[in-house]
């Protein structure tokens, strides 16, 4: 049975299959408002592997400039569309935390997608935890420590997972090494969406 750093929780099959597919449609509308954009590397320039989008006050974006929030859509300028919300409610579920989420990324991963080990510390508030859910094919997802070298731990994600890093695993390292294909049938064309829930400014 593999360990996870402290503060860091994985609840399996959180959302059933009905959940599942209402909050498919729910990314649809917010695709249809805010289309999936490439995001850059800000040093080299280079394509990350995943499209994204946001929805809530504000939206995570990586590009030349560096990263960072926005309140508006890098291509077209509009504002975010709304955090769902039945994403909120899942929030206030498992989150812990009185405050509400500002900020919904959403990530598709083709077949071939990967996401290096990464912090999220671009938030000023890191009291909050980071609330993730996966949809669609199964991925190996790794997490370790708050420094880079420390040690790992990897296991599969499935549809309808959740994942919170919270207290001291909120700044733990962490990555998608690889999606598994053809893995789930909820999303008609294959590939996995992930949602991921984070408080960015501190609460007055």
């Amino acid at each position: 049975m593999n360990v996870l750093p402290k503060g860091v929780r994985h609840i399996p099959g959180h959302l059933g299959r009905r959940e599942q597919e209402d909050l498919v449609e729910d990314v649809r509308s917010v695709v249809r408002a805010a289309p999936l954009f490439q995001p850059v590397m800000p040093r080299s320039g280079k394509p990350l592997s995943v499209k994204m989008t946001n929805c809530g006050e504000l939206g995570w974006v990586a590009d030349r400039s560096g990263y960072r929030y926005q309140a508006r859509h890098p291509d077209s300028g509009e504002v975010w569309p709304p955090i769902p919300e039945r994403l909120l409610k899942l929030w206030k579920e498992v989150s812990g935390h009185d405050a509400p989420p500002e900020a919904c990324l959403v990530n598709f991963y083709s077949e071939t997608a990967k996401m290096g080990l990464h912090q999220d510390r671009d938030e000023e508030d890191f009291t909050a935890p980071v609330v993730s859910v996966s949809l669609g094919d199964d991925c190996l997802f790794r997490v370790g420590e708050r420094d880079r070298d420390g040690r790992t731990t990897s296991i599969k994600l499935r549809s309808g997972d959740v994942v919170i890093l919270g207290g001291e695993g909120r700044l733990s390292f962490h990555g998608v090494d690889r999606i598994y294909p053809s893995t789930s049938t909820l999303l008609k064309n294959g590939g996995r969406i992930n949602l991921t829930l984070r408080r960015v400014t501190k609460p007055a």
